[in-house]
């Protein structure tokens, strides 16, 4: 039990709590529909992401069916494996469910096992270590001897988080599914290949350009840049954790889908706070 609290920082450790009420605004919607609306959205990604895994794996003849729709299958199947680990992510600090913390826990927990085998109890910690210590030595995410090179970076980041049990948890799941029938090219293309794009997608848009060093310094000491993409491109490329990354780092507690309304209440008060001053020092007629 312990253990479990700790690793998810949004349900009970002082991390979690932390996160989860910083830069509450009275634009933040209420728990209640928060959770409601996290459910229905992680729902709809589990959902999505089984079907067409079911499917495309036990179903789909790759020798009738034309070879666009098996590359449509395999781009949706990555965008919708980007989103289990999104969901995964929002369970972690708190802002899937904030009304229901063992259910969240439990959401993460399956997203994570079928999106690629993954420990949600292993990647917790080292996420909040990241937001820690981010852009540093000590930060998992991060490479610091390697700042700005994409391949060294990249490679660093799969040995952090593709342990040696994840890649044995897939092999049994891939042997029962050949034994159940299904087509070793089926496997790789509909769940090993989306698994990598995947993990290419969260890399590159969530950790790479967002926390990469550039010739420009970074806005504060969380050492990270949003993207300027409109908000179609920013949740097609990683659920708004490219476009908006910045103000994941501000405010850890919104859930993803948030993030874009975040910003226009934070740009709305800096505003409104730019008149108050220019009123209040305008010399009186």
């Amino acid at each position: 039990m312990a253990r479990a609290r700790a690793a998810d920082g949004g349900c009970g450790s002082r991390a979690g709590r932390r996160y989860r009420e910083r830069g509450r605004t009275r634009d933040t919607v209420s728990r209640t529909a928060q959770t409601r609306i996290g459910l229905a959205i992680a729902a709809a990604i589990i959902t999505g992401w089984l079907a067409v895994h079911l499917l495309a794996i036990f179903a789909f003849d790759l020798r009738a069916e034309p070879a666009g729709l098996a590359a449509a299958l395999i781009l949706l199947q990555a965008w919708l494996s980007t989103g289990l680990f999104i969901t995964a992510h929002d369970a972690m600090h708190g802002s899937l469910a904030p009304g229901l913390p063992h259910m969240q826990r439990g959401i993460g927990r399956i997203a994570l096992m079928i999106y690629a085998g993954l420990s949600y109890d292993r990647l917790a910690p080292k996420h909040f270590a990241h937001h820690k210590h981010v852009g540093t030595a000590h930060d998992p995410d991060f490479n610091a001897d390697n700042p700005r090179r994409f391949w060294p970076w990249l490679k660093r980041f799969f040995a952090t988080y593709y342990t040696h049990g994840q890649i044995g948890r897939i092999t049994l799941v891939a042997l029962a599914y050949l034994a159940l029938g299904a087509r070793l090219e089926n496997i790789v293309l509909f769940w090993a290949v989306p698994a990598l794009l995947a993990l290419l997608q969260l890399f590159t848009f969530g950790t790479y350009l967002p926390h990469r060093q550039g010739r420009s310094a970074f806005p504060d000491r969380h050492r990270a840049r949003s993207s300027e993409l409109p908000d179609w491109l920013s949740a097609l490329t990683c659920f708004h954790f490219g476009g908006y990354h910045h103000e994941h780092h501000l405010y850890p507690g919104e859930p993803w889908w948030r993030l874009p309304a975040r910003r226009r209440s934070q740009a709305g008060l800096r505003e409104g706070k730019a008149a108050a001053m220019s009123r209040s020092v305008r010399p009186n007629s």
